[in-house]
Order: C-alpha cells, then sequence, then structure tokens
C-alpha cells in the first residue's frame, strides 16, 4: 500500500507539472501574440507624396522605405511624387517592415510631330499614334490659308511633350442670299437684275396661263425665303 500511495503522488506531482507547464505556454503564446500585434501598425497613404514626405511619415510608424530604380510615366501624378506603393495603404504591417515605392516620372512626353499645313483630321490621328493628345483647337476663318488646316501649334514641332494645342483655319465663311418671291413679275426684268448679282438664270419652261400675261413668273427654284449661295442656280417657269 505504501508504494502505491508513494505511485499516485508521483502522478499527481507530474500531472501538476504538465498542467503548469501547458498554462505557461498559453500565457507565453498570449504574450507573444500580444506583443508582435503591439508592434504593428497601419500602412498609411503615399500615393501622391513626395519621397521626402513620404520617408518622414515611415520614420514616425517605424517603417522603412525602398525606391524602385525604374520610375514610370503617369499623366495623374506629377514628376517626383509616388505613383504607387508595396504593401498598400490601410494594410497591417509590423513595425521595421520596408514598404517599396514607385516613383512618377510625370506625364510621358514624346516628340511633337509637324502639324501645320495638315488637315485637322490628319493632324489628330498623327497625334493620336504618337500617344500624344490634342488640348484645344482653337478656331479663325481666313481666305489665306486652306479651309480646316491647322497654322500654328503649341508647342512648336521637336518639342518634347505629352500634349499639343492647335489653330486652325475654318476657310472664309461664305455668304448667302434669300431669295426674293418673283412670281408674278417679268421674267425679262427678274432675270436681268438676277444675273446682273452674278446668279445664273434658267428659264426651264412656259406653261399657256388663262389671263396671265406671257413672259409671266409661274414656278421659281429655289422658292422665296429659301438660301442661295452666290453663283448659285435659279430656275424659272414662266406663262405665254
Amino acid at each position: 500500500m505504501a508504494l502505491g500511495t508513494r505511485v499516485l503522488g508521483v502522478g499527481k506531482f507530474l500531472l501538476l507539472i504538465a498542467a503548469l507547464a501547458g498554462t505557461f505556454l498559453l500565457f507565453f503564446g498570449i504574450s507573444m501574440r500580444v506583443a508582435l500585434r503591439s508592434r504593428e501598425v497601419e500602412v498609411p497613404q503615399l500615393v501622391g507624396r513626395t519621397v521626402n514626405e513620404a520617408t518622414q511619415t515611415l520614420l514616425d510608424l517605424g517603417l522603412a522605405m525602398r525606391i524602385d530604380d525604374n520610375r514610370r510615366s503617369d499623366d495623374k501624378v506629377p514628376a517626383g511624387r509616388i505613383m504607387q506603393q508595396d504593401p498598400p495603404s490601410g494594410v497591417q504591417a509590423r513595425q521595421q517592415r520596408t514598404v517599396r515605392v514607385w516613383v512618377s516620372s510625370g506625364p510621358r512626353a514624346t516628340t511633337v510631330p509637324v502639324l501645320v499645313g495638315q488637315t485637322e483630321r490628319t493632324a489628330r490621328f498623327s497625334l493620336e499614334q504618337d500617344g500624344l493628345e490634342v488640348t484645344s483647337v482653337s478656331e479663325f476663318r481666313s481666305p489665306d490659308y486652306a479651309g480646316d488646316a491647322v497654322v500654328a501649334q503649341d508647342p512648336p514641332p521637336g518639342s518634347r511633350a505629352p500634349r499639343v494645342a492647335l489653330l486652325v483655319n475654318r476657310g472664309e465663311e461664305s455668304t448667302a442670299y434669300v431669295m426674293p418671291d418673283v412670281i408674278g413679275m417679268d421674267v425679262d426684268r427678274v432675270a436681268s437684275m438676277l444675273r446682273g448679282r452674278g446668279f445664273r438664270v434658267a428659264i426651264v419652261g412656259s406653261q399657256p396661263y388663262p389671263d396671265v400675261p406671257a413672259g409671266t413668273i409661274v414656278r421659281q427654284q429655289p422658292a422665296g425665303g429659301f438660301q442661295v449661295a452666290p453663283s448659285g442656280a435659279i430656275s424659272l417657269e414662266v406663262s405665254r
């Protein structure tokens, strides 16, 4: 009985040791997790900041920064500012972790081609092929240049820029006249007056009309009130 009692006592002692060890490991794991979690910080938003600003922000949080050697062009992020980061903002990271960033080289700059003398459509196509953008198109009218032709560009050819502004001649504005209503008038007098103003007048036919004197205009084209261009054709039909 003494031996049995002694064995039982040793078993209880070992069980107690095991329980204490398990408790220690449990609290040790929890403590380590709390310690590690207390060293975690949230990665800040670095995109759009300068390298100096981002460096100081990361240092304040206990993080480091590595700048990628390859700069990338970006139309929205100015040159010298961060355009991308890894890990992204909002992610939990342990202190001393390195955040990798890419710095923008600004909008992509391409050599501007010669556009003066081209039509606007051709110039736009040429710029699109080169990856350039048309920022604005200013217009004016002049008989000294071909219609729809590019007469100036900014920046000039040979410059390196992402965008180009164009000045386009829309051509001399055409003059139009309002056709008078000449029905019921004498065709000789009307035709003489219209031809004297540069219009091309044609007598296209004659029809007998009761009680209407011969040579009286009974139909016209274009009709009264419609526009007619200089040197435009006018057709008249008269009675006989």
